[in-house]
């Protein structure tokens, strides 16, 4: 049976590019780029409750690095360092060398050493914490947003959901839709570029993690704001397409979490320097509706012009069933 320590070294070990002393020591041993600020977050999978017991290691091992990465690109930076500890009920070797090619290749690809971490036995449970850099004042928050800014979302939230629902639920879904919802779900992509190219010009930013909704409620409570979104606005024809029912598609795009978008803010006059930079990150951006005054509320125009207030909730780990 292997030591705790052939497991790291067999799996976890890798060269690093930017660490002065990575994993194998007591403590890494990083230097941030002159003028940057470290940039710190932290992300707990748990068996059962973020991810299915069947769940396809290398996927796992991949969107297990990728949420942190998304937290990074949610504040305007560049991810850099990760740590992983891990607990396993038991050694499976197969399951190993699939999580620990999934993990690698999510760090190759969006240049993250691997600089510690931890194992220990127990139930099955992945925790990343990820540092990144971001240039000294340019961090995008949650608290920028103003009255008049425009409201954003990148890419196509709700697939992640729709992929969900067909698993948990048995929701049916087009065959020629159903491969990009599970990849979606499985293998997120970080915005990193798209939040790096809205440095200077998003008022405030987070990720898409727990339902745009939901999500959308932390900036307007961090910023002491309102919002009037525009139901014609939503990206959701994917979803109709996918699902084939408009009113659960809609739910998707509002109410899904796992999709790891980036959703922010900007001044009106930045929309067009906005659109640029999402094209030079290759990515689509969408915007749904505009911040008003906290005394104003938070309500949705439908597509026949009726205005109906929103509850600003998403998925919550300790009130929601699933």
């Amino acid at each position: 049976m292997p030591s705790e320590f052939d497991l790291i070294h067999r799996y976890f070990q890798w060269p690093v590019t930017h660490t002065d002393l990575g994993g194998g020591d007591d403590a890494a041993l990083i230097t941030p780029a002159p003028g940057h600020q470290l940039a710190v977050s932290a992300d707990m999978l748990v068996e059962g409750r973020h991810f299915f017991e069947n769940a396809e290691p290398e996927a796992l091992g991949w969107k297990s690095l990728a949420v942190n990465l998304s937290d990074i690109a949610a504040m305007g930076g560049v991810p850099r360092w990760a740590f992983l500890s891990l607990a396993l009920p038991a050694v499976d070797s197969d399951w190993l060398d699939g999580f620990a090619r999934g993990f690698r290749a999510c760090a190759s690809t969006f240049g993250v050493d691997l600089a510690g971490g931890d194992t220990t036995r127990g139930p099955l449970t992945i925790n990343v914490t990820i540092m990144g850099e971001v240039p000294t004042g340019m961090a995008i928050t949650r608290a920028g947003a103003q009255a008049g800014d425009e409201v954003w979302v990148s890419g196509q939230p709700g697939r992640a959901a729709l992929a969900l629902w067909h698993l948990r639920d048995g929701t049916a879904l087009d065959r020629t839709m159903r491969d990009d919802c599970m990849a979606a779900l499985h293998r997120p992509q970080p915005r990193t570029g798209l939040g790096m190219g809205l440095r200077g010009l998003a008022s405030a930013m987070l990720d898409v993690s727990d339902g745009l909704l939901g999500d959308l409620g932390h900036i307007l409570a961090s910023s002491g704001v309102g919002v009037r979104l525009r139901e014609a606005g939503l990206p959701t024809a994917l979803l109709l397409t996918a699902c084939g029912d408009a009113g659960l598609a809609h739910k998707a795009c509002l109410t899904g979490g796992d999709d790891y978008e980036l959703l922010f803010t900007a001044p009106a006059a930045h929309h067009d320097a906005i659109e640029a930079a999402a094209r030079t990150a290759g990515v689509p951006v969408h915007a749904i509706g505009t911040l008003v005054s906290s005394n104003d509320g938070c309500r949705i125009q439908r597509i026949s012009g009726h205005m109906e207030t929103l509850e600003m909730r998403g998925f919550d780990h300790f009130t929601s069933d699933h």
